[in-house]
């Protein structure tokens, strides 16, 4: 990793910002769409660029802003990367935005934001706090090839256990899904049970399949050759050069998403789940109340 230091930290206006404490990422993800050229990353993906201002930076912005508002992060990059554990940035900026009276809207692959839980279930209990997992295979096996250096699979659904003892919300990014590897119904429907057991509010996908690009599909096709032989030639006859890739089970896994989400009450579009992300606290009060 490297250091430093920043013009700015947020992005974004009117009813949330959004902030990257770090750049580039160790988790690995066979199909990570950061790694895109259109980017433009100077430095190698893994090489963790660290804002190491960025605390400050969040301070200095938040106590100049009237308006209170939902602050978001790990869009782009996961705030809990193993960098995380000594540099401790992300919680840093978690108390500043406790501080001022903001809330957070996080998004993460990693079980290091137990670590911070204290921090969200106060935040939460000040304004608003939401923690966004994603969940791309119920398999843990498959999960360690696809996702090699972050928590297993078991392991976020006991972090989305953990919120929802604290009274925390979550979210839970379905995607991608990989065409050929992870787009059955039993897969799907396996990580759709969990949500529903751990009282997820909603799940964000937004198609049964995954993007390509240059820089992203080179790495993609080198990490199918080296754990499905044979699959890359399947993608390229199937799918050509194209950046959308969809399932070929895309009727039938969006009809068991929309099915379960309108079974048990869970928002089940992007922009459902982008507005009850975004909401401040007068409009989270009647959200609460309608969910029950």
């Amino acid at each position: 990793m490297h250091f430093v230091d920043a013009k700015g930290i947020l992005t974004g206006s009117g009813g949330h910002f959004g902030m990257n404490i770090y750049r580039g990422c160790s988790h690995g993800c066979i199909y990570c769409d950061s790694r895109s050229k259109c980017y433009r990353f100077t430095h190698p993906f893994e090489d963790i660029e660290v804002k190491q201002n960025a605390p400050e930076l969040l301070e200095a912005a938040l106590r100049s802003k009237r308006k209170k508002c939902m602050i978001g992060t790990g869009a782009m990059s996961d705030p809990y990367m193993h960098c995380e554990e000594s540099l401790r940035l992300t919680r840093k900026c978690l108390e500043i935005i406790l501080k001022y009276g903001f809330g957070a809207a996080i998004q993460t692959k990693s079980d290091r934001i137990l670590e911070d839980i204290d921090l969200l279930e106060k935040i939460n209990e000040n304004a608003k706090c939401v923690v966004q997992v994603t969940l791309t295979t119920y398999d843990d096996d498959l999960c360690g090839i696809i996702e090699p250096n972050v928590c297993s699979t078991k392991r976020r659904i006991e972090v989305l256990e953990e919120m929802q003892k604290r009274g925390i919300p979550t979210v839970v990014w379905l995607c991608p899904i990989l065409p050929f590897i992870n787009d059955t119904t039993e897969n799907v429907g396996k990580i759709l049970d969990e949500c529903v057991r751990t009282g997820v509010k909603g799940i964000i996908c937004f198609g049964m399949g995954m993007t390509l690009r240059e820089g992203d599909r080179e790495y993609y096709y080198a990490a199918l050759d080296k754990h499905f032989p044979g699959l890359k030639k399947r993608y390229i006859d199937t799918y050509g050069n194209a950046y959308e890739l969809s399932s070929p089970n895309d009727k039938e896994l969006w009809s068991l998403l929309n099915r379960v989400c309108g079974k048990n009450h869970m928002l089940c579009t992007p922009d459902s789940c982008f507005d009850y992300l975004y909401e401040f606290p007068d409009k989270y009060e009647q959200m609460s109340i309608f969910d029950l």
